[in-house]
């Protein structure tokens, strides 16, 4: 099993390449309009040329580097379609071992179980690659498909963390859920240490 790759019974999850701006141009300007709150909505063609993407490419990299955010792309096997993206985010390393998971699965494939599948391969890559103990879900109170869908994989209530995040022009409360490796069945594999710069 290849380094921050996982390919599940419908997807593939890796981390971005050069040769993916086609997909990622399609995905970012095929969506249908927002469906909801947290819905995103198509870019601009401007946002989406050539040059951009390689400085997408080069600034992913440069957080990998740093064991910092780990922003993988969800690609569809038998289409070959990048439809969303997962991401281990704010790694803290120390006594920690610790990240933020985040998810975003366009609209247009929304209602199939990607979502949970692409999360799924997220949770190995996180316990079993970066070797986390920890693994943390924000979500906003509202969003009952995010709550429903962190429940469906193991994660536990934890609590509210008022105004935790800007976002839409405010601060947003969070509800945070969170599952360990262990919760799991998988043994923490890692060592204490302090983050590699």
């Amino acid at each position: 099993m290849a380094y921050l790759v996982r390919k599940t019974k419908r997807l593939i999850i890796r981390p971005l390449k050069a040769s993916d701006y086609s997909q990622w141009k399609i995905s970012n300007t095929t969506m249908l309009p927002p469906q909801n709150t947290w819905d995103h909505k198509n870019r601009a063609l401007e946002e989406v040329t050539r040059i951009r993407f390689r400085k997408v490419l080069s600034h992913q990299m440069k957080m990998r580097k740093q064991d910092y955010f780990f922003d993988l792309g969800v690609f569809e096997k038998s289409s070959g379609a990048l439809i969303g993206t997962v991401a281990l985010m704010n790694v803290l390393r120390g006594a920690s071992q610790s990240a933020f998971l985040g998810y975003r699965i366009h609209n247009r494939y929304w209602n199939r179980g990607y979502g949970k599948e692409a999360v799924l391969a997220a949770m190995e890559i996180g316990f079993v690659d970066l070797k986390l103990h920890r693994l943390e879900a924000g979500v906003e109170p509202p969003n009952r498909r995010s709550i429903l869908l962190s429940r469906s994989l193991g994660f536990r209530k934890e609590g509210l963390k008022r105004g935790m995040v800007y976002l839409r022009e405010k601060w947003q409360d969070l509800i945070i859920y969170a599952i360990t490796c262990e919760e799991l069945g998988i043994k923490w594999n890692g060592e204490i240490r302090a983050r590699v710069r």
